[in-house]
């Protein structure tokens, strides 16, 4: 078993390391940002308040409005890497990493917007009603659409793939690590036994669970804002104690990022490839741009045109990095913690909160509890839709039903295998999605324009979109 999970460790140093996801998950950001025309930063005030203020369109077809589609998405993205992935990357990149954390985050709301539109405009309705889209569709619909028959046979091949991989991801980095990381922090801060939190994690999530995605969506509409806003606020008050320390971590972070230093082996040690590494990693790893999951959960959406709940779609990565990970990564440089190295990384943002919080560390303890459960909640849906794509509705509640155990199963069980093989399966699955996002780029680009240019700031109604978009309406 120990060989086992170090040739599954091996293996995903490769998948994640500098020379396969890294660049091509970058390479794809940024050629989408030039292709899209920056439409990130251009469009990202109109896409917040389409998100956040007017949430949904009247009248449109989909399941869940736009704004439980977003944090559905948050839910599975903010998770165990915004804490302990962050301090990892900073642990072992220096403060540099965070500055390559943002640019992935920027390059990564293209190939967020992308995707999120592809799950939108190739979606379809399932046996009993439901929308059903992201990879595990348009690599199909949308390769045979745009190429043809022929080329559509390798575009189903790409779904399949992604699809299996998915759904075999979900029980892994979207469930039992996450059960586990949820049962360890209450039984290390307040003595809970593994057991007892297994028990309450599988009633909490079956119960989610059997409502569908309506109720995953109702829950993550009022659960995923709180538990953000609550650990930001522990955040603001760890950086108002250390308010001095903050125009020296913001010029440690730009210098960094260029020279590469770190806690463990200063220059020589830690060069600047190595703090893009880290930082590009845990980046991608957090906000899961370019992965192709969020698509699923977009599709879902009651959405008047694909494009608008693209640029919904991108307000996630926006929170989750260019926020919640900024966050995090200030608090570590301003209290000096970072520099105990990346093995202390699991209680390194527990040990800053607490230099200012006198319950700072069962603060983090429970932000990653909500945090991880929130991801548990996020990542069933994509695995079940995935689920769906390979047999049929049929398969649905055997998955759920089957995801409900696993969450106990994790809570209770050592998992360093699992760890590992939810890596690889994880950047597995991102490979035949970013395909899909290059390929089917001219027409995310051709279709966005044109519906940007009849509807500019966003504003459009249902039955306005109608008449503009005409019968070439998507």
């Amino acid at each position: 078993m120990e060989n086992f999970a170090s040739l599954l460790g091996d293996i995903g140093s490769v998948v994640w390391g500098p020379f396969v996801l890294i660049p091509l998950l970058l390479g794809t950001g940024l050629f989408l940002t030039i292709r899209l025309k920056l439409l990130q930063l251009r469009k990202l005030g109109p896409a917040l308040r389409l998100g956040f203020v007017q949430r949904h369109d009247e009248g449109a077809e989909g399941d869940i409005s736009q704004y439980q589609a977003l944090t559905t998405a948050l839910a599975a993205t903010v998770g165990v890497g915004n804490i302990v992935g962050v301090a990892t990357a900073i642990g072992l990149g220096g403060p540099g990493a965070l500055f390559w954390m943002w640019i992935t985050a920027l390059l990564g709301m293209a190939s967020k917007y992308s995707e999120a539109f592809l799950g939108v405009r190739f979606r379809v309705t399932d046996a009993k009603g439901e929308q059903s889209g992201g990879p595990q569709y348009y690599l199909h619909r949308g390769f045979r659409e745009v190429f043809g028959e022929k080329v559509g046979r390798i575009g189903w091949v790409l779904s399949i793939v992604f699809a299996v991989f998915a759904v075999i991801a979900s029980f892994g980095i979207g469930n039992m690590t996450q059960g586990n990381a949820v049962a360890t922090q209450l039984e290390n801060s307040f003595d809970v036994p593994l057991e007892v939190t297994g028990i309450v994690l599988f009633v909490l999530t079956g119960a989610v669970l059997l409502g569908g995605i309506k109720a995953i969506g109702r829950v993550t509409a009022g659960f995923v804002p709180l538990m953000i806003v609550l650990y930001i606020l522990g955040g603001l008050v760890v950086l108002v104690v250390n308010a001095d320390q903050i125009p020296g971590a913001f010029g440690q972070v730009f210098a960094d990022a260029f020279t590469g230093t770190s806690a463990v082996g200063g220059f020589a040690g830690s060069a600047i490839l190595y703090a893009i590494q880290m930082g590009v990693a845990r980046g991608i790893f957090s906000n899961e741009s370019g992965m192709g999951s969020a698509a699923i959960a977009a599709a879902a959406a009651k959405t008047s045109h694909p494009t608008r709940q693209g640029l919904v779609s991108m307000t996630q990565t926006f929170i989750d990095t260019i926020i919640v990970v900024t966050f995090t990564g200030l608090v570590l440089v301003t209290t000096g913690v970072w520099e105990q190295g990346g093995d202390a990384s699991g209680t390194m943002t527990a040990e800053a909160f607490q230099t200012a919080i006198p319950f700072g560390d069962k603060l983090v303890a429970v932000s990653i509890a909500f945090f991880a459960f929130s991801t548990i909640l996020g990542w069933s849906y994509y695995g079940e839709r995935c689920a769906e794509r390979l047999v049929g509705r049929v398969g649905v509640l055997p998955y759920r039903m089957i995801f409900t155990c696993v969450v106990f199963v994790g809570a209770v069980t050592e998992l360093e295998v699992v760890w590992n093989f939810s890596d690889v399966m994880n950047g597995l699955m991102a490979i035949p999605n970013l395909i899909g996002l290059l390929v089917l780029s001219g027409l995310v680009a051709r279709e966005t324009r044109h519906y940007l240019n009849n509807d500019p700031k966003l504003e459009a109604t249902s039955a306005q979109v109608d008449q503009f978009m005409g019968a070439g309406r998507r």
